[in-house]
């Protein structure tokens, strides 16, 4: 049975001030148990309370990170962490900042020759017409630096595309529009060198919002998800490549739709994906044959030194 490597005082932090703090209390929440479970010397922390200074305080051996969206995945406390020369899991700081900025992912993805749809940066200014015309219907509409699909919305017409710009912007200063992919969701995670087991995530009402996410129990997690040996495998290969690409390292989740010719087209990565009950990472662990404690104690075991990711 593996065992934890860091000795000393792990820290799990989660919470936070971001839109996604409901969601990193409870990942923390699941995390903390499990490696209390497993005997690791650990507390939580939630850095809304006293901030870098009350975590420094907790003088960490080694940081959990379980801290979604701003402030916690986009490369902020990882840089932190770096000048307190605390080890931490998950991604660096450049790979971190690359991840939470959707579109700068896609332009990576794009330069680098991986298939990602088009996509538009949006102001208040656009000409939702020529949007349309370059996009097509329906199209999505996103901001840039939210996770969770906070903020996202579905446009089937142009009547409608400058009110999602409007509800997305609430969310971030910087929104985007992206071609529609017709088509199934998959979702792969990566752990370490390994890639778990692929998802397909189907959802009854088409579209896999944060209440499909995380409140609803009728959304379904294909496992085994359907494609072919050859098939999975190319995906696996697209999403350590996509992972790759950004300077991922440690774990994280890629989101990819599949159109209807079978062909790939990457969404996004995620370098600190949800640890709730309703996660994806945990079922792709568990179809692997990691439970959910064995899962938690090997993301703290690719914890890299600072300077390192």
């Amino acid at each position: 049975m593996e065992k934890a490597q860091f000795s000393g005082n792990v820290v799990v932090v989660y919470g936070g001030t971001s839109a996604e703090r409901e969601v990193s209390l409870k990942s923390g929440a699941a995390v903390l148990d499990a490696l209390k479970r497993k005997g690791v010397n650990v507390q939580g922390y939630d850095l809304r309370d006293k901030g870098l200074v009350g975590l420094e305080q907790l003088a960490p051996s080694v940081v959990f990170v379980a801290l979604h969206g701003r402030g916690g995945e986009d490369g902020t406390l990882q840089g932190a962490l770096e000048l307190l020369g605390i080890p931490y899991t998950g991604s660096g700081v450049l790979a971190s900042a690359l991840g939470m900025d959707k579109q700068r992912t896609k332009q990576v993805w794009s330069a680098v020759g991986l298939p990602t749809p088009e996509s538009i940066m949006l102001d208040a200014s656009s000409d939702w017409s020529a949007v349309v015309a370059e996009l097509g219907l329906p199209l999505i509409v996103k901001p840039v630096h939210e996770g969770s699909t906070l903020g996202i919305s579905i446009v089937k017409s142009q009547a409608a595309l400058e009110q999602a710009y409007r509800d997305a912007a609430q969310f971030d200063a910087r929104v985007m529009a992206e071609r529609f992919v017709v088509g199934e969701e998959y979702t792969v995670a990566l752990l370490g060198d390994q890639v778990l087991p692929a998802i397909r995530v189907e959802v009854p009402g088409g579209f896999y919002d944060y209440e499909a996410k995380y409140i609803a129990n009728t959304t379904q997690y294909h496992l085994p998800c359907g494609l072919s040996a050859e098939q999975e495998a190319e995906l696996a290969a697209l999403c350590q490549q996509a992972f790759a690409a950004i300077g991922g390292v440690g774990w994280g989740r890629v989101d990819v739709m599949r159109d209807g010719g079978g062909h790939f087209w990457l969404l996004e990565v995620n370098t600190v994906p949800g640890m709730t009950d309703h996660s994806l990472v945990p079922q792709a662990a568990a179809h692997a044959g990691i439970d959910f404690d064995d899962l938690v104690l090997q993301i703290l075991n690719t914890a890299s030194e600072p300077s390192t990711s």
